[in-house]
């Protein structure tokens, strides 16, 4: 390992000519780059790619995820939204927020720009995982998931009960097209076993 100088570095730069090899945790503390996607490259500290976008700071700029100070121009350790150039962070930063956000809500934390954040962002070394967001992944969203399943009737005429419904037929469990927030049995609401539609009186 050319950080280390101890055996067993596995990962080499794919900088031309370059023939330096690293261990992947001496890489990250000392500026190395590794990709996780395509080819999965990897780049010493010399040949690593660096942000060529040309974005300016207004007076002393923090970064928009900590709120603490960033430096005042472009490096390994201080990176910019290439879509706005208004958001600065630092890479740190910018890691945890992909670590949380996931491949599918990982975006510009101040224009929510997708398109040109995301590739600029891993092909600086950002780990982007390829999982839903770690807000969904608890019990706090379950409810998000749960489609309404009772008769909402003044008066349900099914001998099951409101919870219980048919998949099809007179006891089929409509819900209100425009709130999805109730719903009734078609013939608790005097519809036809065809109907497809249904709206509930508040809406």
């Amino acid at each position: 390992c050319y950080v280390c100088g101890k055996r067993g570095a596995t990962i080499t730069c794919q900088g031309k000519k370059c023939k330096r090899s690293f261990h992947f945790p001496c890489g990250l503390e000392n500026g190395c780059i590794s990709q996780f996607f395509g080819q999965h490259r990897s780049f010493c500290q010399e040949h690593r790619p660096a942000q060529t976008v040309q974005a300016h700071q207004d007076g002393q700029t923090s970064c928009v995820i900590c709120l603490e100070h960033v430096e005042e121009k472009l490096s390994y350790q201080t990176m910019v939204c290439p879509n706005c150039r208004q958001a600065w962070f630092h890479r740190g930063c910018i890691q945890q927020q992909a670590f949380h956000a996931g491949l599918l809500c990982f975006r510009c934390p101040q224009c929510n720009d997708r398109e040109k954040f995301l590739p600029e962002m891993s092909s600086l070394g950002i780990q982007v995982p390829a999982r839903q967001p770690a807000w969904e992944a608890g019990v706090g969203f379950t409810d998000m998931y749960q489609r309404h399943s009772r008769c909402d009737a003044s008066l349900c005429l099914y001998a099951q009960g409101r919870e219980q419904a048919e998949e099809e037929g007179p006891w089929y469990l409509l819900l209100c097209s425009s709130c999805a927030a109730k719903g009734t049995h078609r013939c608790c609401s005097a519809l036809k076993d065809s109907a497809a539609t249904w709206e509930c009186e508040d809406c």
